[in-house]
């Protein structure tokens, strides 16, 4: 296998041995990226001299060194440019190193290049996107997911090692199963969120997408950790994360919510799931039925209180500071914000800033936003009984394959809609894990299908540990979109 194929511990493998070098992996990645992402469009800058330059002096002996981690660009790498896939921001250069890129560097990685995404990661689909496309790599004519598509992409067609996404309602998860890799959402609090522009701060998380459960665990071992920067992220003592993969599953209660396996699932799907949960029951799991009663009000109440917060956190986009200024010249500032945001903002943004800005007005917060945040509390309540009786619990991440670009161009309610298995881990604060299970082939071609796994608060080694047990005795997350 070539250098940009392997996975962080094959490659650290490699250093170790002498059998490569971290400037040959880069190079190897570089080559990659030259040769396939005018196809798939994963990228949206390089940092390539850097990040030759960073490999020269890798010190492959600290727990990343020398690994190329390609980044979303919503994530702060000072020296390059952090644009949300945005208009506004298309020219704006970080000035610093969000919290995880200091903690990656510090551990020996090596930032390699910003992905696309949904603007201001709004969407699920990396469609909206304002400056350019990408496609899911086992099907150019489909969406990759989102909104860390490009992350998603990058590393299920060996254009990255690794990357870091961010999931706010499942922007980590659903297009780790749509293009066939890992993906971890950590839960909230567990992973500082310094340095990654907002755009639901009570919901938004940073977590890795790699190419196992072992990798996803190495990099969280890294990034994970309090920050006096981030007074949300939680000072608490980081596991052995690595430590714990190799316990297996033999009598972990995995829980299968009678919601999450509802009509409409799409039948592949729900067999490639089924079988997945077959296969840790024959490796020792006990499987239990539970019940999450309140998820059928879990697209409202996300779709309330993501708006809101998106209306109160884009509100910093005046024209004034940085970033996109209109040449219009205004009579007023209103008149100033209104050309520049216009101009700056693409649809699906204004649509939720619009959306917030509403359910946050006078005579409609207690209304709409106060009783989301109550229905917040009973989802909440939900995990929390569940796992009284379950350690994890297993679930499709979505009810279908990617689709097609543009299929549902005119629908956006059908797009959220797409998150019903995703977004309630998001409101309850929760961790999860998209691992590849299965394709189907209903829709005419061989799509990647994912297995969430949701953990307990703080329970990223249950759901790391059933991961890599599952991984270790099926071949689902080894097949490649180009083979």
């Amino acid at each position: 296998m070539e250098l940009h194929q392997l996975s962080i511990t094959e490659l650290l493998d490699r250093y170790r041995s002498g059998a490569a070098s971290p400037r040959e992996a880069v190079e190897s990645v570089l080559t990659a990226i030259s040769n396939g992402d005018g196809t798939i469009g994963a990228y949206l800058s390089h940092g390539a001299e850097a990040a030759l330059a960073a490999a020269e002096n890798a010190d492959t002996s600290l727990p990343l060194g020398g690994i190329p981690i390609a980044i979303k660009d919503a994530i702060n790498v000072e020296g390059q440019t952090t644009t949300c896939a945005s208009k506004f921001l298309e020219n704006f250069n970080s000035p610093y190193d969000a919290t995880v890129i200091a903690k990656l560097k510090a551990a020996g990685a090596i930032p390699l290049g910003k992905t696309n995404m949904d603007e201001f990661a709004m969407g699920s689909s990396t469609e909206n996107s304002a400056l350019g496309k990408t496609t899911n790599p086992w099907d150019t004519s489909r969406i990759p997911g989102g909104s860390s598509g490009g992350s998603a992409a990058a590393v299920a067609a060996d254009l990255a090692i690794a990357a870091l996404g961010s999931d706010t309602g499942g922007s980590i998860r659903q297009p780790a199963s749509h293009c066939g890799c890992v993906g971890l959402k950590p839960t909230y609090g567990r992973v500082s969120r310094f340095g990654l522009v907002a755009f639901a701060s009570s919901l938004d998380q940073i977590g890795p997408m790699t190419k196992t459960a072992e990798d996803a665990a190495r990099v969280l071992q890294v990034i994970a950790g309090g920050d006096i920067n981030d007074s949300t992220c939680l000072d608490e003592p980081v596991p052995d994360y690595l430590g714990a993969l190799n316990q297996g599953v033999r009598g972990l209660r995995v829980g299968l919510p009678k919601e999450y396996f509802i009509d409409g699932i799409e039948p592949g799907v729900k067999a490639a799931v089924e079988a997945a949960v077959k296969e840790l029951e024959s490796q020792g799991a006990e499987i239990v039925e539970v019940s999450l009663p309140h998820t059928e009000y879990a697209v409202a109440t996300y779709y309330i209180i993501a708006t809101a917060e998106a209306s109160a956190n884009l509100a910093r986009f005046d024209g004034v500071r940085y970033g996109h200024r209109s040449a219009i010249q205004p009579e007023s500032i209103v008149e100033h914000y209104k050309n520049t945001r216009a101009e700056g903002f693409g649809e699906e943004v204004k649509r939720r800033v619009i959306l917030g800005t509403y359910v946050l007005s006078s005579g409609y917060y207690d209304a709409y936003y106060l009783r989301a945040q109550k229905v917040r509390t009973l989802i909440r309540q939900d995990f929390t009984k569940a796992f009284e009786n379950v350690d994890v619990i297993a679930s499709p991440v979505a009810p279908a394959p990617a689709f097609k670009i543009g299929e549902n161009a005119d629908d956006p309610l059908k797009v959220y809609l797409e998150d019903i298995f995703t977004i309630a881990a998001n409101l309850a604060g929760i961790c999860g894990i998209s691992v590849p299970c299965g394709f189907s082939d209903c829709k005419g071609s061989r799509l990647p299908v994912g297995l969430q796994l949701l953990g307990k608060p703080l329970g990223e080694s249950d759901i790391l540990r059933a991961a890599h047990a599952y991984q270790q005795t099926t071949d689902w997350h080894k097949a490649r979109p180009f083979e």
